[in-house]
C-alpha cells in the first residue's frame, strides 16, 4: 500500500501544466484527488474535477465545499493555481497588477481559509504552495510575477507558524523555469523562439528547463507523510539556478 492511499487531495489549476502532472501523480500513489480549475473538463477519472476561479470567494467555498463532501474530507491541499506576467516595473499597469496578485497571493488565501476547517480534521494535513524561482532570484522582466511569488514564499512561512501547533504543516517548492503551457506561450511570443529557449536553457546549471513531472514529485514528497516533520521551508526545483554558482565554460 501506498503511504498517500487514502489521503483526499485537491489541487488548484490541476487541468494543466504543474497542476496536472501534480494531481495525476498523487492519484497514481493512492490519493483520492479533486481538482479545482476554471475548466476542468480535462481532468480525467478517478480524478474529480471542479470548476472553479480563484479569484472569487464564493467560486472558492462552493467548490471546497463540493470537493470535500465528495472526497469524506480534506488531507492535502496543493495551491498551484497561477498566472504570469512579463515587464519591468513600469510595463504593466495597476490593472495587471492587481489582476495577477489577486490570483496568484489571494488565491491561495481563499482556498486554505475555505479548507482550514477540513485540514484541522485531518491527521495528516498539508499545505504545499506552488511559488518560484522569482521569490528569492532577480530575474529579468518579472518584475511583477516575481513580487507576487515573494508574496507566496513570506505567506508560506506565515501560514506554517499559524498552523503548525494544529497539525497542519504549510510548504512551498520554488521551480526554476519550467515546461509548460505559460512558458510555451512566452516562447512563441519572442522574436526568435530558438534563442530565447536556448537563453532559458543555458540560465540553469542543468542546462535544460525543469518538467512539470520533477516539480510534481517535489510537491508529492511535501505533501506526504513522509515528510511529517518538514514545515516552513521552500524547496528549490530548478536546475541548481538558485544554489550553484559555476565557472564560465572553457570555449
Amino acid at each position: 500500500m501506498s503511504e498517500m492511499s487514502g489521503l483526499r487531495a485537491l489541487v488548484t489549476g490541476g487541468a494543466s501544466g504543474i497542476g496536472r502532472a501534480t494531481a495525476e501523480l498523487l492519484a497514481a500513489r493512492g490519493a483520492n484527488v479533486a481538482v479545482l480549475d476554471l475548466d476542468p473538463s480535462s481532468v480525467d477519472k478517478p480524478m474529480r474535477g471542479y470548476a472553479a476561479d480563484v479569484s472569487d470567494d464564493s467560486s472558492v467555498r462552493s467548490a471546497v465545499a463540493a470537493a470535500a463532501a465528495d472526497l469524506g474530507g480534506i488531507d492535502i491541499l496543493v495551491n498551484n493555481a497561477g498566472i504570469g506576467a512579463a515587464g519591468t516595473v513600469e510595463d504593466n499597469d495597476d490593472a495587471q497588477w492587481h489582476r495577477v496578485l489577486d490570483v496568484n497571493v489571494l488565491g491561495i488565501v481563499r482556498t486554505t481559509r475555505a479548507a482550514l476547517p477540513h485540514l484541522r480534521a485531518s491527521a495528516h494535513a498539508a499545505v504545499v504552495n506552488t511559488c518560484s524561482i522569482a521569490a528569492t532570484a532577480g530575474l529579468p522582466q518579472r518584475a511583477l510575477y516575481s513580487a507576487s511569488k515573494g508574496a507566496v514564499h513570506s505567506l508560506t512561512l506565515a501560514m506554517a507558524a499559524d498552523h503548525v501547533r494544529e497539525g497542519i504543516r504549510v510548504n512551498c517548492v520554488n521551480p526554476g523555469t519550467t515546461e509548460t503551457p505559460w512558458v510555451d506561450r512566452l516562447l512563441d511570443q519572442a522574436a526568435d523562439p530558438a534563442s530565447e529557449r536556448a537563453a532559458l536553457n543555458a540560465r540553469q546549471p542543468m542546462g535544460r528547463l525543469v518538467t512539470a513531472h520533477e516539480v510534481a514529485a517535489a510537491v508529492a514528497y511535501l505533501a506526504s507523510p513522509a515528510a511529517a516533520s518538514i514545515t516552513g521551508i521552500a524547496l528549490a526545483v530548478d536546475g541548481g539556478m538558485q544554489g550553484l554558482r559555476l565557472r564560465p565554460e572553457r570555449q
